[in-house]
């Protein structure tokens, strides 16, 4: 699998990575011994990027992730977790509380350090406690040796720009802003590289837009958006095409996005996902999808504070 350079970091990520929130049971029951073996298939087929949270699964995500990673050599893979919130409505990113939370994090993931630590959802919070207190106390807890970069995630772009112009940060994550509906992320991405920061890509079928499925009943998409995706998986459906494939495909082909997570617990989809990843995309397809989508391109929705957005 093809790899990238993760920033300035010196990490060389697959540019596809495992996202892990789908073994808390985030979006459907699973079968842990599935989701245990879908992460041995990521990594046995050269997945080297492993991303997770304590709030995926209120810490049951860590945990199973924990157990399909005991034994398996630490130099096999690059590990990231999350610092912040907890619960839907449960944030706290004090020093206090996120230097508790790493060692949380670390004793159920049954390693010694991560390589990546992340401020989770950072635009639920006021972004001057992040930058003026948060970042800073990373910054002192680095030193001990149980993570190595620092992270910022979130949905609205505006968030990256407000914390990254008055502090430091080696990695953003963003999900649902590179995808076939909204490629907005692609604006702030000269600004990222200039600067050396690592960009990671989540969610590139929009929390299940993308998908022939379509969006679960809570999606905060508007109607017109999720009538348009509805419209697009049909065509490709029509194709014979996945527009899960076509998605994904369309996601790791900029260059310009180090590394985009694809989350499942089954074998079978996390063995599509790299399949595909192998698979040149059809053109002809993706223009067709891209001109249907149009109307809607990037089209986004409120969370967090009013301000952050």
């Amino acid at each position: 699998m093809e790899h990238r350079s993760l920033g300035n970091t010196g990490l060389s990520v697959s540019i596809l990575g495992y996202g892990a929130s789908p073994l808390g049971g985030v979006f459907a029951s699973i079968d842990e011994r599935e989701g245990i073996r879908a992460v041995h298939t990521a990594l046995d087929a050269g997945i080297n990027y492993i991303d997770v949270a304590p709030y995926y699964g209120l810490t049951r995500a860590e945990t199973v992730l924990g157990q399909a990673l005991s034994g398996i050599p630490r130099e096999r893979y690059f590990l990231a977790t999350k610092v912040g919130r907890y619960g839907e409505n449960l944030f706290d990113f004090s020093p206090q509380r996120i230097e508790r939370s790493i060692d949380e994090s670390l004793t159920r993931l049954g390693v010694e350090y991560v390589d990546l630590l992340q401020c989770h959802d950072i635009e639920f919070t006021d972004l001057r406690y992040i930058i003026e207190t948060t970042l800073p106390a990373l910054q002192r807890l680095r030193e001990r040796g149980k993570f190595r970069f620092i992270g910022i995630t979130g949905l609205p772009l505006k968030i990256f720009q407000q914390v990254l112009a008055r502090s430091e940060a080696d990695t953003i994550l963003s999900y649902c802003r590179y995808t076939l509906a909204d490629s907005s992320l692609a604006d702030l991405a000269p600004t990222l590289a200039e600067r050396g920061i690592g960009i990671i890509n989540a969610s590139p079928l929009a929390m299940g837009l993308l998908s022939l499925r379509g969006a679960p009943a809570w999606h905060p998409a508007d109607a017109a958006v999720k009538n348009a995706c509805r419209k697009a998986a049909e065509l490709c459906a029509a194709r014979g095409y996945p527009i899960e494939k076509l998605a994904v495909q369309f996601a790791i082909r900029n260059r310009a996005i180090h590394t985009t997570l694809v989350g499942t617990a089954s074998p079978a989809h996390i063995a599509n996902n790299i399949q595909w990843a192998s698979e040149p995309i059809d053109e002809e397809l993706l223009a067709e999808v891209l001109a249907l989508l149009e109307p809607i391109h990037n089209r986004t929705w409120i969370q967090g504070r009013t301000e952050n957005n």
